[in-house]
């Protein structure tokens, strides 16, 4: 082969090579963005007045708060995980309570605790972020009842 070919096949080449980085990034850009209304959420705190005095017992009320955390979307829809007193973690972990196949979420993703009869939501330093009703969140967050949990490509809700 003569010299111009040569210097042509390896000036391509090197244009194939930058393209590919280019179309990387590009994609990389795009799946690590956030959504254009995403709105960081701010954490409440808790009541800030003085505990009640102490009242005669009762009988015991009937919990009315979640029962289950079910997936609404994803790969794993229908799954329903059963509430109880203990931590709930996310992720691709295989030690994780809700163990996710998803390149989006990481091996310790997020952590359910019960406080104070109050399920919290804290993300656990990953990468793509925890998001509650297309809110990332940057702190532990009080997570309801019909509150949408985003993570990965995964959606969670608390239900009675």
């Amino acid at each position: 082969m003569s010299e111009l070919v040569l210097t042509l096949l390896r000036l391509g080449f090197l244009v194939l090579i930058w393209l590919l980085v280019v179309v990387t990034i590009l994609v990389l850009r795009r799946d690590l963005r956030a959504p254009r209304d995403a709105r960081p959420l701010v954490a409440t705190a808790g009541p800030t007045s003085k505990p009640a005095k102490a009242r005669p017992e009762r009988a015991p009320k009937v919990k009315t708060g979640p029962r289950s955390l079910v997936v609404v979307e994803g790969p794993l829809t229908g799954t329903v995980i059963p509430l109880g007193t203990g931590d709930v973690t996310i992720g691709r972990a295989a030690d994780s309570t809700l163990v996710l196949d998803d390149d989006y979420a990481s091996n310790a993703h997020s952590r359910l605790t019960l406080t104070n009869g109050t399920w919290v939501v804290t993300d656990l330093g990953s990468t793509n972020g925890t998001w509650v009703d297309r809110s990332r969140i940057t702190g532990p967050t009080p997570l309801t009842l019909g509150h949408q949990l985003k993570v990965g490509r995964t959606v969670l809700e608390l239900r009675r």
